[in-house]
């Protein structure tokens, strides 16, 4: 059985992977340090569902906590390491950036220290559309140059990709980062619009639409998001013969390196996104429109032809069945 580490196992994404791996029969143990960034009854109510899977374990450890996490993983002797733990949000980035200093940088050298040191096969870890930045053209490649982030948040996924690139080229350990673009559905991060739109509707608030809702976002459901993570998990990358330092390539590399991009490759408007959510909850919501916001760009889209290319998957849930069923979760989950 293969032996795998999925870190924010009690967040939205880290759920959702490990229990696909668990119900597939691998043998998982779940690290999280369940801070209170959002709601930790949330969090728990995740892990109880992943804790009746008699293959899965739990780990109450920070990634900052380098010495439990060594002993982790001198227990652990993981076969592949998916590292889904990191302080998220772009707002929040900019009210206390320190947290994204000692999650997304510390913590993550120290699970890169860990990886070279017990042999780990493969180390998948998130990324962020966030890291596209300032650019504008459309689609995003992951053949583009990323290096200006607009926000603390985007600049730490940049940072995270650059020091897995520096560990794949030192220490040929295998590396795949995956830029997630706009995920969302079924025990969903309560800070995202889909989730504050739903539960501020249905409480008849407002809600607030930025940049006046001219917002266009790739919105990915989850389930596309973990089909993607899955394959690549079972796809290590080789060096890439092609590659060459006099035009650099930052999508690939002559080190074990890989960056994908999983997104809908569909993106939508975000007034379309409020009305899909309006006709599933039957109610029109009140709306107030704001300027666009201190780190958010105004537009995402995926090029995913290099993740189809590698292992044959792209994603294929449109907004309208997404939506239903994050609704239907959450009437579910808080009995409305």
């Amino acid at each position: 059985m293969e032996r795998i580490l999925v870190t924010g196992a009690a967040g939205f994404i880290g759920f959702h992977l490990a229990a696909r791996l668990a119900g597939e029969g691998c043998m998982v143990a779940g690290l999280d340090n369940l801070n209170d960034y959002y709601d930790v009854a949330l969090k728990k109510a995740r892990l109880a569902v992943l804790e009746k899977k008699p293959n899965f374990s739990f780990y109450q450890i920070d990634l900052s906590d380098l010495a439990s996490l060594n002993e982790l993983f001198e227990a652990g002797q993981f076969d592949t390491v998916v590292n889904m733990a990191a302080q998220a949000g772009v707002r929040y980035s900019l009210e206390n950036p320190h947290a994204y200093v000692e999650a997304n940088l510390v913590g993550f050298v120290n699970l890169l220290e860990c990886c070279r040191h017990h042999s780990v096969g493969h180390l998948v870890f998130a990324s962020s559309s966030s890291v596209y930045g300032a650019n504008t053209k459309m689609p995003f490649s992951v053949h583009d140059n990323v290096d200006h982030p607009v926000s603390l948040y985007a600049a730490s996924k940049k940072s995270n990709e650059l020091l897995a690139h520096t560990y794949s080229h030192l220490y040929g350990l295998p590396c795949t980062g995956l830029r997630f673009f706009t995920v969302y559905g079924p025990w969903g991060r309560p800070d995202m619009a889909l989730f504050l739109f739903t539960r501020a509707i249905l409480n008849n608030e407002p809600i607030q639409v930025f940049n006046h809702g001219k917002m266009k976002r790739d919105f990915t459901y989850i389930d596309d998001i973990i089909e993607g993570v899955v394959r690549v998990m079972a796809k290590r990358p080789d060096p890439d013969p092609q590659w060459s330092g006099d035009d650099p390539d930052p999508g690939t590399s002559y080190a074990p390196y890989r960056i994908y991009n999983i997104g809908n490759n569909r993106p939508e408007q975000l007034m379309r996104f409020i009305a899909e959510l309006e006709e599933v909850l039957g109610k029109e919501a009140k709306k107030e429109f704001l300027d666009l916001q201190p780190g958010d760009v105004p537009a995402t889209c995926a090029d995913i032809d290099d993740l189809y290319d590698a292992v044959g998957f792209k994603p294929v849930t449109p907004i309208e069945t997404g939506i239903r069923r994050f609704v239907e979760w959450y009437r579910d989950y808080y009995g409305v």
